[in-house]
């Protein structure tokens, strides 16, 4: 399957969760997601740049419309291989965790240094060595899950019919 096979056949899918993608289906639909998105980035820095605003609203749109056919083709590519398709949402789910976890690092920060209570020198350095290691956690778990992402996205396809259906 070739780059143009990959999209038409990944866009006619585009909310299509059960089935199985092929390696091929999902790697070439991919990569032409990503060169569109850098051919729109480099036609808005030409037509939209400019010192007081480089916002790039063309490519974040498509990006937009581009996440549920991603995560459709992902889904079904790790059927493919056996694995159930949600785990696809696990890197948004850590993602999402991590932008908790800060938010409240810094309410609980904001909470202690600006209530009523006197927070001494001892206290913030508590508090801001728990926060950093928090984030490194937080990061280094975050880095895990998407190679581990990764490596499953990689993985070859079942031979046959699987729980997911017949081989693409």
């Amino acid at each position: 399957m070739g780059l143009i096979e990959a999209t038409r056949t990944c866009m006619s899918k585009f909310a299509t969760f059960s089935g199985r993608a092929s390696r091929s289906e999902y790697w070439w639909f991919l990569l032409a997601v990503v060169i569109a998105s850098v051919v729109l980035s480099v036609v808005e820095s030409i037509l939209f740049s400019t010192e007081e605003n480089s916002g790039q609203p063309l490519t974040g749109i498509f990006q937009l419309i581009m996440f549920v056919p991603l995560l459709a083709a992902a889904w079904r590519r790790l059927q493919d291989s056996g694995r159930p398709g949600w785990y696809a949402l696990l890197p948004m789910l850590f993602s999402l965790a991590f932008v908790v976890v800060t938010l409240f690092g810094v309410f609980a920060v904001s909470v202690v240094v600006e209530g009523g209570e006197p927070a001494g020198d001892e206290a913030r350095g508590l508090l801001s060595l728990i926060g950093l290691s928090g984030l490194m956690i937080m990061g280094a778990i975050q880095i895990a899950v998407s190679v581990l992402m990764l490596w499953w996205l990689t993985r070859p396809s079942e031979l046959g019919t699987n729980a997911y259906g017949p081989a693409p």
